[in-house]
């Protein structure tokens, strides 16, 4: 483990290139948050798309997985873009949450914090107002109800139009 200067623990080299581009660096272009690295993008249409680069670090934030891409993260909280096109409240809701969060973080707003501990101490701050509980709350299906990101997780999906689980591996315990 390599100790950087201010003290807190950092990753080895070996470490930061496992990693490879988890957490890359998220391109602001118009209405659009992109992703140059792994060659995705996302539009938004009601949302700015700073509050959605936001909303997909604080996903990480809430529910964090290295192994699980940034894009995975974006498409569970792009349902926000669409649910703040349709009801003007929580649009207000979604953007002035935002807006507290990054006036906690202090300059450079929450996505400018550098340490995850920092983020984290910024969201038990605001954990039990209704933003918080919007956003936490929909990552819960929008996240894991990817079947894209199943496999990274060892979820084989359900099992019924495969036989059912007894006839695949009910009892298998190789991952004891």
């Amino acid at each position: 483990m390599v100790t950087i200067y201010d003290g807190k623990p950092g990753l080895s080299r070996r470490e930061l290139l496992r990693r490879g581009g988890i957490g890359a660096l998220l391109v602001i272009s118009g209405s659009a948050v992109i992703s140059p690295e792994h060659a995705w993008g996302l539009e938004t249409s009601a949302l700015k798309p700073e509050t959605m680069a936001t909303l997909i670090q604080l996903a990480r934030d809430i529910y964090p997985h290295d192994q699980v891409p940034d894009k995975y993260y974006a498409i569970a909280v792009k349902g926000h873009d669409e649910q703040a096109g349709k009801d003007a409240a929580y649009k207000t809701m979604i953007e002035d949450g935002i807006a507290d969060l990054d006036k906690k973080s202090g300059d450079g707003g929450y996505r400018g914090l550098g340490w995850e501990d920092q983020r984290v101490a910024v969201l038990k701050q605001i954990e039990a107002t209704p933003f918080f509980q919007a956003i936490r709350g929909g990552l819960v299906v929008s996240l894991y109800n990817q079947k894209e990101v199943w496999p990274i997780f060892g979820y084989e999906g359900e099992s019924f139009s495969k036989g059912g689980y007894i006839a695949r591996g009910f009892n298998d315990i190789e991952w004891l």
